[in-house]
């Protein structure tokens, strides 16, 4: 299956870039190119892409709002931050507002592949130097219901990295239930994002990173 990806970026150097190498990959298809967070979303309505590859800082709208906007209104597309920016506020407010991946420009172009294909899945992906800032400053949701066994199992192997359809093959259930009891975990733990659902589990300790890029893939 072709993965549709939207790339929104006030440059058209990196959208000629991004464009140049992602056609190479045969599952990857280059639907659109954007170049503020407003025509972003209103090519993601008309194009419904897969994935966006979202930068943040932007004229006109800026990524961050944008990501706020898309998770409301268009939830079945997947949004990675792709951008220079590392500074605490601005890695913790883009997963607030629903990425479910953040990643550095100076990722190497087989990781953004990888990046983009688990994002497609379902998949949290994070520059581990993203993750280490998110776990620090990520608060815990406020009040959150308690989860049931399932869904505290579900919880674990989201965390982990899984897509909704390898849970369901570890837990030997219909793709549908988990993504009832994936939804049924974000509303409990009042969050608007698996990757934050998988920093709270990190968190609780159920497991001791979410879905992390491996570091000595990434360029230093």
């Amino acid at each position: 299956m072709t993965i549709r990806i939207l790339i929104v970026d006030d440059h058209n150097v990196v959208r000629q870039g991004l464009r140049m190498f992602l056609s190479l990959d045969p599952e990857l298809e280059i639907v659109g190119e954007a170049v503020d967070g407003k025509q972003g979303i209103e090519m993601a309505y008309k194009l419904r892409p897969d994935v966006i590859l979202m930068d943040l800082l932007m004229p006109v709208m800026d990524g961050l709002t944008a990501i706020g906007i898309l998770r409301r209104e268009l939830p079945d597309i997947e949004i990675v931050a792709l951008t220079s920016v590392l500074e605490d506020n601005v890695v913790v407010n883009a997963v607030r507002a629903g990425a479910i991946g953040y990643i550095l420009k100076d990722t190497e172009a087989k990781e953004l592949i990888r990046a983009i294909k688990a994002a497609a899945e379902g998949q949290v992906q994070l520059s581990p130097k993203a993750a280490a800032k998110l776990i620090k400053e990520v608060r815990e949701p406020e009040s959150p219901e308690t989860l049931t066994e399932r869904e505290t199992d579900v919880l674990r192997l989201l965390a982990k990295g899984m897509s909704n359809k390898q849970i369901a093959l570890a837990l030997t259930l219909g793709e549908t239930t988990i993504k009832s009891h994936v939804s049924s975990i974000l509303g409990k733990l009042g969050v608007n994002s698996r990757t934050q659902a998988a920093l709270h589990a990190t968190r609780i300790g159920l497991v001791e990173k979410p879905g992390e890029m491996a570091p000595d893939s990434q360029q230093q």
